[in-house]
Formats: C-alpha cells, sequence, structure tokens
C-alpha cells in the first residue's frame, strides 16, 4: 500500500505511536495532520523510551522526513523542547528532515493561561491544559497566529498585538493577570530565529511527494471517540481526529488516500471526564491500571481503564472509515479472570446495539457484558500469532468478527518487535 492512515479507534492513548513508528520503516514522510502537545505517544526502541507530543512518531527513523501538518496547533516552546530532548536521547536530528506547516497555528503562552484558568472553575473538561483548546478557538474566531507569520516580523508583531489585547480581556475575566506585549514579542521573536528554517507549504510538498511515488503515513492524535464533532460532546478535543481529518489537517486529496487502520487496545482505557460505559471501579480497575502502566504520557494522570466496548469500536469503525486494525496490549489481559466484553448497552432497561449520540443516553448506559475465555502466560516473547494461546487467538478473532474489520497486527509489549502480523493489508 503506498498511502497509509492510522488513527485511534478509542478515546485516545491506544499505541498508535508504535503502530506508526512499526509503519515508518516502510514510509518516505510520516504526517500529523492535527492536535497539538495534547497527545502524547510512548515508543519503546532498542529498551530506550521516547516519548513525543508534537513529532511524528517517524522522527526515530533515519531518512524519514517528518511534517507538522495544516490542522495542527503548534506550541513553539513545546516543539523546541521536544526536539532537544531527542538530541539528548542521541537522535540525530541533522540526519532527518522535519518540516513546519506555513498554516499551522501558534499556541502561544495566553492559550495555556486561559486553559489552566477555565480548568479551575466548576466548568472543567478534564483536558491536558496545553491551551490547544483557546488556539482553536482564536483559529475559528479568525485570530489565531500562524506558523506563516514567524516569517514576517513586522506582521508578527501587529497580529500578536491585536491577538493580545482580546486574549487579556479574556484572562482577565477569569481573575488571571494579563500578558506584556514587549516581553511576549521578544520571546516569540527569538523562537520564531529558530523555527523559521522548518516553516514551508507542506500541502504543496505533499502533493508532489505523491505523485512521484513517495510513500506517505498520516498520524492520528487522540482517538475517535474524541472527535471534535462525532465524540463524547463536550469530553472531546478540539480537533478532528477520523481519517476525514487528513484531506483538511494535511491539505491533500482524498484520492491520495490507501488505507486507513483504527488502533484499539484489547481493553479499553480514557483520561479525564466524560462517560465510560465499560469503566471497572474498585481492585479489577486499579489491577488492569497497574499491569497495563496506564498513566497518561502527556499528564501523568491515572487512566480510567474498562473492559473492550465492543459498541464503541463498531461505531468507530463506522464514522472513522477504519478498513482495518491494530491491536494492542493483549498481553495485558493474559491472566484476568474473569476476561469480558461488551457486546451491548441497556439504557433505561432497554437494549441498545448501537453507540448513542445524546450525552445524557450515553451518561445512563450500562454495558451488557460477554465473558470470554481467558489465557495465561507471558505473551511478551511470543514469534508468531500462531504461537499465542488459544484464549488469546480467540479474542483476536472475536474482535473481527464483531467490528467486521481484519485484524492486521497484535501488540504483545511495548517494543518494535513485540508486534505480531496477523493478516496483510489488501486493497
Amino acid at each position: 500500500m503506498a498511502n497509509l492512515v492510522v488513527i485511534g479507534a478509542q478515546w485516545g492513548d491506544e499505541g498508535k505511536g508504535k503502530i506508526v513508528d512499526l509503519l515508518s520503516e516502510q514510509a518516505d514522510i510520516v504526517v500529523r495532520f492535527g492536535g497539538g502537545n495534547n497527545a502524547g505517544h510512548t515508543l519503546v526502541v532498542e529498551g530506550k523510551k521516547v516519548v513525543l507530543h508534537l513529532i511524528p512518531s517517524g522522527i526515530l527513523r533515519p531518512g524519514v522526513c517528518v511534517v507538522l501538518g495544516d490542522g495542527m496547533v503548534v506550541d513553539p516552546e513545546a516543539l523546541l523542547s521536544e526536539l532537544d530532548d531527542l538530541r539528548q536521547a542521541s537522535v540525530d536530528l541533522e540526519a532527518r528532515e522535519l518540516m513546519l506547516s506555513s498554516k499551522a497555528h501558534l499556541v502561544l503562552p495566553y492559550h495555556r493561561r486561559l486553559d489552566e484558568l477555565r480548568e479551575g472553575t466548576d466548568g472543567a473538561l478534564g483536558t491536558t491544559r496545553r491551551g490547544v483548546g483557546p488556539a482553536y478557538e482564536d483559529k475559528a474566531a479568525r485570530r489565531g497566529l500562524r506558523a506563516g507569520d514567524l516569517l514576517r516580523p513586522q506582521r508578527l508583531e501587529q497580529r500578536l498585538a491585536a491577538a493580545l489585547a482580546d486574549a487579556n480581556q479574556r484572562v482577565a475575566s477569569l481573575g488571571g493577570r494579563p500578558f506584556e506585549l514587549k516581553p511576549l514579542w521578544q520571546h516569540l521573536s527569538r523562537q520564531a530565529e529558530q523555527l523559521a528554517p522548518m516553516v514551508a507549504d507542506t500541502s504543496l510538498f505533499l502533493e508532489v511527494a505523491s505523485q512521484r511515488g513517495r510513500r506517505l503515513l498520516f498520524e492520528g492524535a487522540q482517538g475517535a471517540l474524541l472527535d471534535l464533532d462525532h465524540g463524547t460532546y463536550p469530553f472531546v478535543t478540539s480537533s478532528t481526529t477520523l481519517a476525514g481529518g487528513v484531506c483538511a489537517g494535511a491539505g491533500l486529496a482524498h484520492h491520495r488516500l490507501d488505507h486507513v487502520t483504527g488502533v484499539a487496545k484489547a481493553y479499553v482505557t480514557r483520561v479525564g471526564d466524560g462517560p465510560f460505559p465499560t469503566e471497572l471501579s474498585g481492585l479489577e480497575g486499579e489491577s488492569l491500571r497497574r499491569k497495563g502502566g496506564e498513566y497518561g504520557a502527556t499528564t501523568g494522570r491515572p487512566r480510567r481503564c474498562g473492559w473492550l466496548d465492543l459498541v464503541a469500536l463498531r461505531y468507530a469503525t463506522r464514522v472513522g472509515g477504519l478498513q482495518g486494525l491494530a491491536l494492542t496490549k493483549l498481553d495485558v489481559l493474559s491472566g484476568m479472570k474473569p476476561l469480558s466484553v461488551c457486546t451491548a448497552y441497556e439504557i433505561r432497561g432497554e437494549r441498545v446495539d448501537h453507540f448513542p449520540t445524546d450525552p445524557d443516553d450515553l451518561a445512563l448506559a450500562s454495558p451488557v457484558l460477554m465473558e470470554v475465555e481467558s489465557f495465561e502466560g507471558d505473551l511478551t516473547g511470543t514469534g508468531t500469532f500462531e504461537e499465542l494461546p488459544s484464549g488469546a487467538r480467540r479474542y483476536v478473532e472475536l474482535v473481527e468478527r464483531e467490528s467486521g474489520l481484519p485484524v492486521h497486527w497484535v501488540s504483545v509489549g511495548p517494543g518494535r518487535e513485540q508486534t505480531l502480523i496477523r493478516r496483510p493489508i489488501t486493497r
């Protein structure tokens, strides 16, 4: 396949970074098309852990070009810090090409302050407090600053002054201290000098690359159930997380995309507030969290954990345009007794087989659970799918039947080599 899309099929944290890193071995260019540093992709390569927030996971492959696309919101300070972290991890950035779309919007200090102030109120949504939501608000209100402004100092100063005047009013209304223009402008100007060489028309670059047969890999952030339009609103992110967002967020036509893979854990996790029908409380939830190391890569917050929700997965398949799956963390379920999956919901005494879009209905949903065959043993050293315990294989086959999708990869550990090929991708 030429051009692949990888998106999350749950509430994020599914292991997309690992799958993108794996697939990037066969890619020429890896592209992030939405979101900001509210994402956290954890990779383990040769025993070393690397956490990325803005930069696509392909950065660990020498010779692969990585692109921060048009639809992203990029915090200059966070991007520069992430680049420093990669250097300290002995990643040779000189051997890699990194491009930042001139149309990507900037997350600035007042966006972070607004996010923090709002999360301190009764209307908190459980955001990462990284300023991503306020930056997308400014984008929609047409007062945002874009990476291309970094190349035009006079325009940058003018647009910053206008945007700051509005932002300061909002900060003051929430009890915060307003920002001063001059120090903010000076700080941003220094960042602009460092970032300017990577700013480019990435949409044109990707179109030319596609025409020349270069292989493109698109990396989603968060997951389908956090999509601004189709997720569990209002407990969602501020951008499009579905494959449909690739075209707008990368500036590339839909006919350039060949295959969409969704990444799902063998169970489900969620960070922050919002409905979660299969959530496990007490010792069961804590056991799953501990075994899976379920703590946010961006915030360190403990993730809420629950059984695999097949209702939600079928919904993500439909709205996300999924054509196949990568199933991660199957090894975590080894030894879990009883082992269950959710096949339907009960809402107000009625069985419901579809994912409700009304938040009140979803909040009232109780999972209809089906106990499945458990399995034992350490899966992390398994070399092929056929070597898995019978219960583990049947679990994967159940996911395929219920989702209607082939499972292409099964992850049984954090390392690159701990990924089993189940079925090759075919058109």
